[in-house]
Order: structure tokens, then C-alpha cells, then sequence
């Protein structure tokens, strides 16, 4: 993985920062019936979480960098980070918000201000105790953060009502503001930290159960208990190792050869092959709003992109189930608009179903007007990205439309869809845990010109669509925003300025059976917790995973 740092990329990455937390997932066993015996490692479970013990776990890639308020964080960002560094709120399984570090959010009538009640008796690992000034420094910081501005236009201030209060005043109404407190804007680090953001960058420090030991670019990042945890009893770990292991055949090689615990990955054959090992691996999915989305990014600023004809061809042309049975396994769901159909916010109807006849209708006609439709789509050189690519170019060129595929890394890519210097690529976006996680991507008033860092990668201006997604934002009612978000999902539909295929619930986290734990995550104030979110690897919380002997 390449770290980039451009102030373009900056700003993207609270994409990252928003798409990595999900809604409604479900985590737990998958493949084949339950075994007639409990295994060693069930029976074992069945006596309760034991203390000690270390965790070697297989990321995909590195971070790239521990400190929230500089450092764009990804799904492997969150799984080291989150062991050292808490956020105000968290989420919990039914979806919904609820306070962490803070002990209580609480909107006034209007939901203009929210009041952020700071949890009393936490202490930072440099033994700093934790105060409302701390929290109130720390989100002035993300206001100001390059990474992070953009998320907080909607504030006006911070002030401190007492010691431990922080009163947040926002321009407009804002019911899901609690919901971008459960991401890395809302990670409280001590004020060493916010001083020297380099050093917190490589040396993490947190309210968290783990301590920072060790930290090799590109290769581990090792974390110890922390002996003085606010939350008794916990974590049940000594240690921590994660271990970068990018290539997902190799993570997989080594979980199977017992050299590292658990690995996320989202290949289709690594679910069909561990979810049969049931006595020695257990299988964890996220899914609903926790699950991304895999689609293809349209710059609608540009030809021949800019004709809503050539769009709606794209997606006539493109058979979602034959990527799905392809590259897929036939384990996703077909995808209609960035919410699925067992999220509460989804609206059914409208989208461009495969028809190769209506995709060669639209190209002709267009053709007629405009000459040949040629643009130029970009993908990474992953081996299974480029897969999707090139079986996207052959359902398009079916119905007329001429492809070249353009390989970028990661950091080009980004830079080129943000900055408009693209025609189309392929994408992964869409698991915020609130739909109103998705404004800046999909609002008029983030679509920039050609050339200018435009958030609202698209481009799409569309009075409908921002108005819905403005009333989603400032309206308490529940019934008002699932309407407007079903105008959301009518507007995407119309005007396609995304080619959806699939959600991404392929992704998983697999664990030798010694593993216990993921997926039992309780709050603070007893309620469970998400178990599982990101995508399209999900991470989860680290504090009650717990291992047997081997």
C-alpha cells in the first residue's frame, strides 16, 4: 500500500473515514451445519473469556499513520488504532449511537446543539485524565484538519459549558451529527498528542486497553494491555501483533500453516474453504449498511460521461449477476443504489436493469447525434480488479461503446476522480452507518469544477437529490427522511451518475478456532455492541477477544 499524503487525498480520505462504519451487521459462524460434538475450542468458550495470551492477526495493509486528526484511516487503520485510541460514540448492534467516551450527546429541541457530556474517571495512557477541554481541543482540531474540514462545515463552535462539557452549536439542524463521533473525527487523543501530531502519528496514545510497544512500516505493529483500563476486567489480551501481509493468497497460506490467528479477507474461495473447516475456523461477515458497495465512478462533467443516455447504456449493458457468478462466487446480492434491500432506508424500483437491446438503442441514438461513444476507464492493477475491468469493457462493448482500461496506483486514482481528471473508474464506497454519512459525496454544493478538489466525485448537480438529502440532514422525523432518502435513491437512479453491481458482503474476518470473542462486543453501559463493520474487510473492536491454549 502506498502512502500519499497530497492535500487532494487528505480530503478524500474521510471517504475512508466514513465508509468504514456500517449499520445492522451480523456476525458469526458461517458454512456447514453445527458439528455433533463441541471442538476443543467450543468447549473451552463455553467456560468463559480467559486471561492472558497473545494475538497474531494478518492485515491487508498498512496504515497510514495513528493519528486521527492528520492521518486518512482505512478498515486496517481502525483495527490497530482503535486498541489504543477511543471515540466519543459508539454504535450499537441495532444501529443506533451511543455514548463511549462521552456519557452522554444530547440535542436541544431544534438539534442545532448538541451537548457532549465527557465520561468521568478515564485517564490517557501518559496519565493525563480525560476533561471536556481535551475533548473540546481535540474537535477543534478536526475542524481545522485539512483530513477532516470538510465533515464539519455544519459547526459554527465548540464551548466549554463546565469541565466536563462541551456544547457543539452547528449552523443547521444536524440529527446523525452523533454518528460522525463514532469515527476517527470523534478519536480523543491527549493534548501531547495534538502538540506534536508526528510523533502521534508513529507512537499512538490513547484512553485504549492497549499500549503502544512497537511499530515497523509496512511489516507489524505490535500493542500490550494496558494494566490501568477505565473498563474493569478488561481486555482479556496480553498482546497484539498485527502483522501487513498485502497479498490475500499469502494471508490465507499462512492462517491455514498456524503462523498467524486471524486474517480479513474478501475472497469468495477463502469463505467457501474455511466456512467448511467449521471445528478448526470460524467465518465473520458484516452485512446492511456495513457492507460498501461495488460500482463504477462516472464523471458526469465530462463527454461523452455528461450525456445521461450514455450512463443509463452503461448500466442497461452491465448483467450484475454474471459478475456476481463470475468473480463472486454467486455469495453477493446485485446492487440497485448504495443501500440494500435489508437496510430500513432502502426504496425498491427504477434503476436500469440489464437489457442489451435498450443499452444498443440508447448508443445508436446517441451516435447518431454525437459520433462514437470512446472514453477511458481506470483501475488499479490488482489482478482481481482488473478481472471486474475487463469483464465491464466486454458487456459495454456488446452494445457499441469502445473501452480502454488504464492503470493507475491507488494514490493516482484517487487524486485523478477527485480533481475530475478522469473519465470513469471503478469504485468501492457507500457503508456509512447513517445515510446522511453520504452528503459530501453526493451534494451539488461539494461538485466542483473540472480541475478543482470536488468531494462529490461525480460532479452530478442536481436540485432534487441535494434538496433530499438537505431535509435527510435537519429532519428528526423518521418517516420525512426515509422519503427523502427514497428521492435520493430515485434521483441516482434517473440521472446514473454511478453504475452499481454489487454489495460487498464478501468481505470477512477468519479465525482459528482458538480465537474467542469477535463479534461478542459489549458497551460500556452494557448494551452490545457492533460487532463487525468496514468494508470490504471489516474490523472489529479488540478489548473482550479472548484465545484458548493451544
Amino acid at each position: 500500500m502506498k502512502r500519499w499524503r497530497t492535500p487532494a487525498t487528505l480530503l478524500l480520505a474521510t471517504a475512508v473515514l466514513l465508509a468504514c462504519s456500517g449499520q445492522r451487521p451480523v456476525a458469526g459462524p458461517q458454512g456447514g451445519a453445527p458439528s455433533a460434538a463441541p471442538s476443543a475450542a467450543q468447549s473451552a468458550a463455553s467456560s468463559g473469556p480467559a486471561q492472558g495470551g497473545r494475538l497474531v492477526y494478518g492485515l491487508s495493509a498498512d496504515a497510514n499513520g495513528f493519528n486521527p486528526v492528520t492521518d486518512q484511516f482505512a478498515a486496517q487503520s481502525y483495527s490497530m488504532v482503535t486498541t489504543i485510541i477511543e471515540p466519543l460514540v459508539a454504535v450499537a448492534a441495532d444501529g443506533s449511537w451511543k455514548p463511549y467516551l462521552a456519557e452522554s450527546v444530547t440535542p436541544n429541541d431544534t438539534y442545532d446543539e448538541w451537548t457532549i457530556k465527557v465520561r468521568s474517571g478515564i485517564a490517557f495512557t501518559d496519565g493525563i485524565r480525560l476533561t471536556g477541554d481535551i475533548v473540546k481541543a481535540n474537535l477543534e482540531a478536526q475542524k481545522a484538519s485539512p483530513l477532516t474540514a470538510a465533515v464539519f462545515v455544519p459547526i459554527k463552535s465548540f464551548e466549554l459549558a463546565d469541565p466536563m462539557t462541551v456544547k457543539v452549536k452547528l449552523s443547521q439542524p444536524w440529527v446523525a451529527f452523533p454518528y460522525y463521533l463514532t469515527t476517527q473525527t470523534g478519536m480523543i487523543v491527549p493534548p501531547a498528542s495534538l502538540a506534536d501530531p508526528k510523533t502521534a502519528s508513529l507512537k499512538p496514545v490513547g484512553t485504549g486497553p492497549f499500549l503502544f510497544k512497537e511499530y515497523v512500516p509496512d511489516n507489524r505493529m505490535v500493542v500490550v494491555k494496558n494494566p490501568h483500563y477505565w473498563r474493569n476486567g478488561l481486555p482479556y489480551l496480553d498482546e497484539i501483533e498485527f502483522r501487513i501481509l498485502p497479498d490475500s493468497q499469502t494471508r490465507a497460506q499462512t492462517l491455514e500453516a498456524g503462523g498467524i490467528d486471524v486474517i480479513g479477507t474478501s475472497r469468495d474461495e477463502d469463505l467457501t474453504k474455511f466456512g467448511a473447516m467449521k471445528d478448526a475456523y470460524s467465518v465473520h461477515r458484516a452485512e446492511g449498511m456495513a457492507v460498501a458497495e461495488y460500482f463504477f465512478l462516472l464523471n458526469t462533467a465530462v463527454a461523452p460521461l455528461d450525456d445521461v443516455r450514455v450512463r443509463k447504456a452503461l448500466a442497461h449493458a452491465t448483467d450484475r449477476k454474471t459478475v456476481i457468478s463470475t468473480l463472486r462466487g454467486g455469495l453477493t446480492e446485485p446492487a440497485d443504489g448504495p443501500w440494500s434491500k435489508d437496510s430500513p432506508w432502502y426504496a425498491a424500483g427504477g434503476y436500469p436493469d440489464y437489457d442489451l437491446a435498450k443499452a444498443t438503442a440508447l448508443v445508436k441514438e446517441v451516435e447518431a447525434e454525437k459520433g462514437p461513444i470512446r472514453f477511458e476507464l481506470i483501475s488499479t492493477p490488482d489482478p482481481n480488479t482488473m478481472q471486474g475491468v475487463e469483464l465491464a469493457q466486454d458487456m459495454w462493448r456488446k452494445a457499441g461503446i469502445e473501452v480502454s482500461i488504464k492503470q493507475a496506483d491507488q494514490a493516482d486514482l484517487i487524486n485523478r476522480a477527485i480533481t475530475g481528471g478522469y473519465q470513469a473508474t471503478v469504485w468501492t464506497q457507500f457503508s456509512a452507518q447513517d445515510p446522511d454519512g453520504e452528503y459530501i459525496w453526493m451534494h451539488q454544493a461539494y461538485a466542483k469544477p473540472v480541475g478543482a478538489i470536488s468531494l462529490n466525485m461525480t460532479r452530478l448537480k442536481d436540485d432534487k437529490l441535494s434538496k433530499a438529502l438537505d431535509v435527510g440532514r435537519i429532519s428528526p422525523d423518521e418517516a420525512t427522511r426515509k422519503q427523502a432518502y427514497a428521492t435520493v435513491q430515485e434521483r441516482l437512479r434517473e440521472l446514473v451518475p454511478y453504475v452499481f453491481v454489487d454489495h460487498l458482503n464478501t468481505g470477512a474476518i477468519i479465525a482459528r478456532s482458538r480465537v474467542q470473542g469477535i463479534g461478542e462486543h459489549t458497551l460500556p453501559d452494557g448494551e452490545k455492541g457492533l460487532p463487525l463493520t468496514g468494508s470490504p474487510i471489516p474490523y472489529h473492536p479488540f478489548t473482550q477477544i479472548w484465545v484458548t491454549q493451544r
